[in-house]
């Protein structure tokens, strides 16, 4: 499986007798996972039967007892970025991870560093920025968060790979 692909949902335990599996998201697109749909997992491709949103389950193509179920048991589901794009419907101002990580951090036509990754922590995503290297020269941390709220986002311009920030390296300077 390539690094391409993105962790989307954990199956859990089976539930009654007919092949029901929990299902645990890891997307903020629990959308995208629709009846005769195909996923890629740890166990091959599964594709969906079922799904009820509300309880939290999921059924399988071809796993419809009990026994070859619980062969599902903590399989890890995955999309691409191709497959995420064409299945999640984004809202104006939201972006796919993906697509913000590698993007330059401005503020005031200065450029603080570049997006290294996303963390989330508690319902606050925070951009992990690696500092640009005349700001670390100048003394100041080769890391520092940001968090992806409108205090410090301005906004994100996917097509120049641009987050435009405000009071951020107010943050910088005192990591």
């Amino acid at each position: 499986m390539s690094n391409d692909n993105a962790l989307i949902a954990q199956i859990g335990r089976t539930i009654g007798l007919w092949g029901d599996l929990k299902f645990h998201f890891h997307t903020d697109f629990p959308e995208q996972f629709k009846i005769g749909n195909t996923y890629k997992s740890n166990r091959g491709d599964l594709t969906i039967a079922d799904i009820n949103f509300t309880r939290g389950i999921v059924k399988f193509r071809g796993y419809e007892s009990i026994d070859s179920a619980k062969k599902l048991t903590n399989t890890k589901i995955f999309a691409d970025e191709k497959q995420t794009k064409e299945n999640c419907d984004l809202k104006e101002g939201q972006h796919f991870w993906f697509d913000i990580i590698g993007c330059v951090v401005e503020q005031e036509g200065e450029i603080l560093g570049s997006v290294t990754e996303v963390q989330r922590m508690g319902d606050t995503d925070y951009l992990a920025i690696k500092t640009y290297k005349k700001l670390v020269d100048g003394g100041l941390t080769k890391n520092f968060l940001i968090p992806y709220i409108e205090r410090y986002i301005i906004k994100s311009d996917i097509s120049s790979k641009t987050v435009y920030v405000k009071d951020a390296k107010d943050i910088l300077e005192a990591s």
